[in-house]
């Protein structure tokens, strides 16, 4: 078994070194201060363990192992959270956030463990992440798992949009346990059981505008110089750490790469769901999938997710969400000499003229609150040779997660290989209707933040 040596033990040891780690040990819930990392391990989950999905594109294409390897009683046991690499301690993330527009405080990786880094064979570092592994300091009143219908929606749409050419967070594989988790689904007072699984997912970073709030918020100013210096360093290479604008440019990029992030959402109909700053990279990809939806039909105010009554994250709102994110981005700058209300401004009207540049919108006399819609009205006239046959929607991962439920997985394993060449006409794909118009049940499907 050689299962990525390269997972560290020294990237760990980079962010160990970087930053005071959490000094209260246990897994206990409370207040964290003066940190960015708990050293926290993963519950095991309780067997018999089954590996019900694995992303051949990943395992092979970025983690260089064989995908027979997965079908391994160390593959399982690794990526339930049942046995360490080597050296490794594995860390949980303080980060905070602003949900539904509103401050919450702190938050943090209530479920998930970082495993690692991997360096991969063509030089490209991964960080190795596993979700529903158990509980952290940050769980609050969660139980620190995941069940497998979210699992399942999580592992299909972060490969799905890889496939259609969105910045994303990647997924390796589901492992499922007969585990009893309790899930209030539609938070109705319905309680029932469900099963616990794991998810490996891997991102360059998993560093968020949460990562930079809770320490602006708690003044924690050296640390939080700490942390920025340490992102430039790392994922922003091109910016010279001794140039005493390197925050503002800094968040020059980010205002860029947002606006084209959400640009491709736009043109593919995908709504996020829940566009809160703690699920906002720093990085500018797609991560923390929850209840996102690709728009069926022609509708602004398409809102996948059932707990957001009054629709602040709808599909055609994304773009203010962004620029809302950003706001609160250079808040947490604000200690730093650039930051003034002028680049509030400033970066408001930038956001919005590189958002409608993404959108092939430039010249168009729509005003802000109109110019979503009238990108909408045009990407429903594209050609079909520019715009994807099969995307996610709703109903198919429902229908795949219905027979999941039941222990039938190929549905799920048809959904991956369909989406892998989303612009291709694939029979089975037809066969299962996934271009054709939704079944009847699917009227008035419902997704929420359960999970």
């Amino acid at each position: 078994w050689k299962i990525l040596h390269n997972v560290t033990p020294e990237a760990e040891e980079l962010k160990l070194q970087a930053f005071p780690l959490d000094q209260v040990d246990g897994i206990f819930v409370r207040s964290v201060k003066n940190c960015i990392f708990s050293e926290s391990d993963p519950t095991p989950l309780k067997g018999p363990l089954r590996l019900v999905a694995v992303s051949k594109e990943v395992i092979e294409g970025m983690l260089d192992l064989d995908v027979a390897v997965s079908k391994s009683e160390d593959f399982l046991n690794y990526f339930s959270g049942g046995r360490l690499f080597p050296g490794s301690s594995p860390l949980t993330h303080r980060y905070g956030g602003h949900q539904f527009g509103y401050w919450a405080g702190q938050l943090g990786d209530g479920r998930a463990h970082l495993l690692g880094e991997y360096t991969s064979r063509s030089g490209e570092r991964w960080e190795l992440q596993l979700k529903g592994s158990g509980k952290t300091p940050y769980s609050r009143s969660g139980d620190g798992r995941a069940v497998v219908r979210s699992s399942v929606r999580e592992f299909l749409c972060s490969e799905a949009m890889h496939f259609l050419g969105v910045p994303t967070s990647r997924a390796a594989s589901i492992i499922v346990s007969e585990e009893a988790v309790w899930r209030d689904q539609f938070y109705n007072g319905k309680v029932k059981k469900e099963r616990g699984a794991v998810v490996l997912r891997l991102a360059t970073s998993w560093f968020r505008i949460g990562s930079l709030e809770v320490l602006a918020k708690a003044e924690e100013l050296d640390l939080l110089r700490k942390l920025l210096d340490f992102v430039i360093q790392e994922h922003f290479p091109s910016i010279d750490s001794n140039d005493p604008g390197k925050y503002l440019i800094f968040y020059s990029r980010v205002v860029n790469e947002t606006a084209h992030l959400i640009a491709q959402w736009m043109s593919i109909g995908f709504a996020h769901g829940v566009c809160n700053t703690d699920n906002f990279s720093l990085l500018s990809i797609t991560i923390d999938y929850g209840p996102f939806g690709f728009m069926e039909a022609y509708n602004p105010n398409f809102v996948p997710n059932t707990s957001d009554e009054e629709g602040r994250y709808s599909i055609g709102a994304q773009a203010n969400v962004g620029l809302f994110n950003l706001e609160k981005l250079l808040e947490a700058l604000t200690p730093f000499p650039f930051s003034s209300k002028y680049y509030v401004q400033l970066y408001h009207s930038r956001f919005h003229k590189l958002f409608k540049a993404k959108l092939d919108l430039l010249g168009e006399e729509e005003e802000e609150d109109e110019y979503l819609i009238a990108f909408l009205l045009k990407m429903i006239k594209l050609s079909t040779g520019i715009n994807p046959r099969y995307v996610l929607r709703n109903w198919m991962a429902e229908s795949a997660i219905r027979k999941a439920e039941g222990n039938d997985f190929s549905e799920v394993e048809l959904l991956q290989r369909t989406l892998v060449q989303p612009y291709l006409t694939q029979d089975a794909a037809e066969e299962a209707g996934y271009a054709a118009q939704p079944p009847w049940w699917a009227q008035g499907l419902n997704v929420s933040c359960s999970s």
